[in-house]
């Protein structure tokens, strides 16, 4: 089978799909792998995955109905010349126009995954502007005109099945929850977490729907109680978005010595190594990935009661459920961890038995497959 999997970036591609690509090539399918910034170096990444790296234009965020007609017409011509028999479209602008490229290229079968619903989607707890009301609108009613054309959408969780089917009133063939997109399981392996001193992590970009402004809040409060508590943030920030941590606030956060700050990293699996606790206030996510990595790494997760992170926790088990937007309720729990340090542990050692029954990739890959209708040996997993 010829097989297209039309994503954004290169970087993405790389990091998150490899397992599945080395699956479907492994069982004799031709895998096009579609990317809107391959380099010499990345193309020759994903060949060594086993698929055919395709350039095409598209930009990865925002509407611009001129530019994204004719970027749909430009991957159509490429799509049909490739004769394909399966499409697979994932994140928000490859299932709405890589989906109706592929229709009109007359391939036959069309898939559709979003890992979360985005910006538009998220409780901010304010007002919601007028501008947001008519892009959420906009978009919508792209979802509603390609997904009547795919086989089956696949979501990662339950919350985003409600908020697009019910609320949205979307038609769409099939429904399938994913759960995470999966690890490989070996590159995050298990290590005792350091219970002295306590430490907690947070991993994501530097955005007010992240969390990051609650974490801050927490850290300072659990100092002046425990003022040898340790507080480590990943990421970067992004000043292109409105809700980014601003540069004066990032400084004063170097001056005062409240939370280490080494940026982006590439080794994310040595400071998990070095953490106790792993945290993620977000206000709404897909399935996290970097909670997935945490729980198979051993650790116990503070995160929000919120659509994709409240599926990583079973409250009290292998970690604790907050309220969202609390900087305080946060604090709550990491001092929980402070006066019950047994808690880090046992929590962290019941987050890497969930993450072996659910997150592990050839798991995760086979459900996937089974989804695709695709051909392939070693099924281990029911299609839920």
């Amino acid at each position: 089978m010829k097989i297209a999997l039309i994503g954004t970036t290169a970087e993405s591609l790389i990091q998150f799909r490899k397992e599945l690509i080395n699956l479907l090539h492994k069982n004799g399918h031709v895998v096009y792998a579609f990317a809107i910034d391959y380099d010499d170096v990345t193309k020759e990444k994903v060949k060594s995955f086993g698929a055919i790296p395709v350039h095409y234009c598209f930009s990865r965020t925002g509407l611009n109905p001129f530019s994204d007609v004719i970027n749909t017409y430009k991957l159509y011509k490429i799509l049909k010349s490739l004769k394909l028999d399966l499409a697979f479209s994932y994140f928000s602008k490859p299932a709405i126009f890589g989906t109706l490229a592929a229709k009109f290229a007359r391939i036959q079968k069309r898939y559709a995954m979003l890992e979360g619903l985005g910006f538009f989607f998220t409780n901010s707890g304010g007002q919601v502007s007028l501008r947001t009301k008519l892009l959420k609108k906009i978009l919508v009613s792209l979802y509603k005109v390609s997904f009547r054309h795919i086989e089956s959408l696949i979501l990662l969780n339950a919350d985003d099945k409600r908020d697009l089917l019910v609320n949205e009133k979307i038609q769409v063939k099939k429904v399938h929850i994913l759960g995470g997109i999966g690890l490989n399981m070996s590159d995050y392996p298990y290590c005792p977490p350091p219970v002295e001193p306590v430490s907690f992590i947070f991993v994501a970009r530097f955005l007010q729907e992240k969390g990051v402004y609650e974490f801050i809040e927490a850290a300072k409060i659990v100092k002046k109680k425990f003022p040898e508590t340790h507080f480590c943030m990943l990421g970067h920030l992004d000043l292109h978005n409105p809700g980014s941590l601003t540069i004066e606030r990032l400084n004063d956060l170097k001056c005062n010595n409240i939370i280490e700050l080494p940026g982006h990293v590439d080794n994310v699996q040595e400071w998990l190594a070095k953490a106790s606790v792993f945290v993620l206030p977000s206000w709404r996510e897909g399935f996290p990935r970097s909670t997935q990595e945490a729980m198979a790494m051993g650790r116990a997760v503070i995160t929000s009661d919120v659509p994709g992170c409240r599926d990583t926790v079973v409250d009290g088990v292998n970690g604790f459920l907050i309220k969202p937007r609390s900087s305080h309720a946060l604090a709550e729990k990491m001092l929980c961890f402070l006066h019950q340090p047994e808690l880090i542990t046992q929590m962290g050692n019941a987050s890497h038995q969930i993450a072996l029954q659910q997150f592990d990739s050839s798991i995760v890959n086979s459900k996937l497959m089974k989804i695709l209708r695709v051909d392939f040996e070693n099924t281990k997993s029911n299609v839920c």
